[in-house]
């Protein structure tokens, strides 16, 4: 059997010592005694014990004042403090100060041997619980947020490093690089964990509609408001809120938001309640705020307010590294969900992969690899199962319009019949959203 704890007995009667230091040695304790507070903390400096049994009344210190000394030094230790004169308010102040119980002279040694074998499973429980729920947070990861090259290593180091904070965050990189990913990893590693992460695409809203859905309104406050509705900064309570695409928003949302970030204090559409929110802010773009701000497209006091931390994400293009473990993360994923055996890209597929361009970064090459997934007729992936327009190079833009409209054009007529225009899934690999596509299939007049 081997040793099963370590433990101090502090008491200045020997025969006490002596008697306790003779017991636990009986049940393989590792024991070592001392005679007065004074000499207890010079062996609780230079060595660990899981427990403490401690006279209360010793000469020059006593047990209270040993037991705030070693939970200044060490709050997980277990003290069991033991008293000949046994009191309610002497026993409430110990305890108030950290001791796990007391127990009184003369002692049983059963009665004791019970208590520290209670204490000390108790305390290794807890450690255990420590110890599983630091291995759980390490390895939390939001699917897709995968990559070895030097520049996904810092950005999870800075995930890291502002997850434990309140610090707002601001995530720019290009469309389709995994902003909203990292967001969530921020959120899950967070103390705000145990809260919902809330999303709003900014981008995609109107002005009068992102208003209400950021702050909700009351019934009747406009046409349609049949009920009252929460907003997304009151559903963020206790958790995050993402506010995607930011530069999008109005100069007037500007303002609004601004305040709200301040304050945490906002008004429903058409009310007049003011309602608080704790919730921390992670703002992502695509686009340069900095350009926003000098042309006064951007207000600068909101930039310089959400511009507190700075997470930029390269795009794919720049770390090339990422591309063989991201297609063969969403081979298994497709393969997986599409229950076909699907064990590899071959090598003139993988290194077409890593030699294309990838203009709407991870997002471009997820939907690739699932294209590749559908149609492939066998195990191995093959230059011929990817999109078109990748496994043949650029071709597709060499029309004597070059101009950037007619190469838009030719590539969302591209896009939309490959997936047969499906306008979900083909904005989603635009990396837009539906109303940006509707407009655009109007403005070029592209038909099915």
């Amino acid at each position: 059997m081997g040793t099963r704890a370590n433990i101090l007995i502090v008491d200045d009667e020997q025969v006490v010592r002596e008697s306790l230091t003779h017991w636990f040695e009986e049940d393989n304790y590792t024991v070592q005694s001392a005679e007065n507070g004074e000499a207890a903390l010079k062996l609780f400096e230079k060595n660990k014990f899981d427990l403490i049994l401690l006279d209360m009344k010793m000469p020059g210190m006593s047990g209270l004042d040993v037991l705030v000394k070693i939970k200044e030094f060490d709050t997980q230790v277990v003290v069991i403090l033991i008293t000949a004169f046994a009191s309610v308010p002497s026993a409430i102040k110990a305890l108030k100060e950290g001791a796990y119980d007391y127990i009184t002279k003369p002692i049983d040694p059963d009665e004791l041997s019970h208590i520290v074998e209670k204490a000390l499973d108790q305390k290794k429980l807890i450690n255990e619980n420590i110890l599983l729920k630091e291995n759980i947070d390490e390895i939390v990861r939001p699917d897709n947020l995968i990559g070895e090259s030097p520049a996904m290593k810092k950005i999870f180091s800075l995930i890291y490093t502002v997850a434990p904070t309140d610090t707002t965050v601001l995530i720019r990189g290009e469309s389709g690089t995994g902003k909203e990913l990292v967001a969530k990893a921020i959120h899950i590693n967070s103390k705000r964990k145990y809260f919902p992460i809330i999303t709003v695409n900014c981008g995609a809203l109107a002005e009068s509609i992102l208003e209400s859905e950021l702050f909700g309104h009351e019934k009747g406050a406009f046409t349609g408001a049949h009920f009252k509705r929460k907003g997304k900064f009151e559903m963020a309570n206790g958790g995050t809120i993402f506010l995607d695409e930011i530069g999008t928003i109005s100069l007037k949302m500007q303002i609004e938001l601004l305040r709200v970030i301040e304050t945490k204090q906002f008004t429903r559409v058409g009310g007049n309640e003011t309602i608080k929110s704790d919730f921390r802010v992670i703002a992502a773009t695509n686009e340069p705020l900095e350009e926003l701000v000098k042309e006064g497209r951007f207000r600068e006091d909101l930039y310089y307010r959400l511009d507190v931390f700075t997470i930029l994400i390269q795009p794919l293009r720049e770390r090339l590294e990422d591309i063989p473990l991201l297609a063969y993360y969403f081979l298994d994923k497709f393969s997986s969900q599409m229950n076909k055996k699907k064990t590899k890209i071959s090598a003139e597929a993988m290194d077409f992969l890593i030699r294309h361009n990838w203009q709407g970064n991870v997002r471009e090459l997820e939907n690739a690899v699932e294209r590749a997934v559908v149609v492939s007729k066998s195990e191995i992936i093959q230059c011929a199962d990817l999109p078109f327009q990748i496994s043949n190079g650029n071709n597709y833009y060499n029309a004597e319009d070059r101009s950037l409209d007619a190469c838009e054009k030719k590539h969302i007529a591209l896009i939309l019949s490959e997936y047969e225009w499906n306008i979900s899934r083909t904005a989603k690999v635009l990396g837009i959203d539906r109303v940006t596509l509707y407009n655009k299939i109007n403005k070029y007049s592209l038909r099915k």
